[in-house]
């Protein structure tokens, strides 16, 4: 497994990387949908993290991880953790952002 302190330097990388990638993107046009204004708990850059401690570790079962490794074990480094099923409908929001991320910053 990974140090605590790889898994800072992991998410201060993402951090970093979201804060550019807003500030040259900006976000489409909502076409006119009606949406909740619910925020989501977690940013982009901790949801990036996680996934990316998934890829490169050794668990085969994403929601054992999410519950029992990040849940437990990461809870001070994740405070405002969410709930596994909000975490799966929340990760396709910045499916684009870690796509660009994964691509240019850990691929090259």
């Amino acid at each position: 497994m990974l140090t605590r302190d790889k898994i800072t330097e992991i998410y201060c990388i993402a951090d970093d990387f979201c804060k550019e990638f807003a500030s040259e993107f900006k976000t489409l046009p909502d076409n006119g949908r009606k949406h909740r204004n619910r925020s989501c708990e977690m940013s982009d850059s901790e949801i990036m993290t996680i996934l990316l401690l998934f890829h490169f570790g050794t668990f085969k079962n994403f929601k054992h991880y999410c519950l029992h490794y990040i849940g437990i074990h990461l809870r001070n480094k994740f405070p405002k953790q969410m709930s596994y099923n909000r975490f799966i409908a929340t990760q396709a929001s910045c499916f684009h952002t870690g796509d660009v991320f994964y691509q240019h910053r850990l691929f090259r």
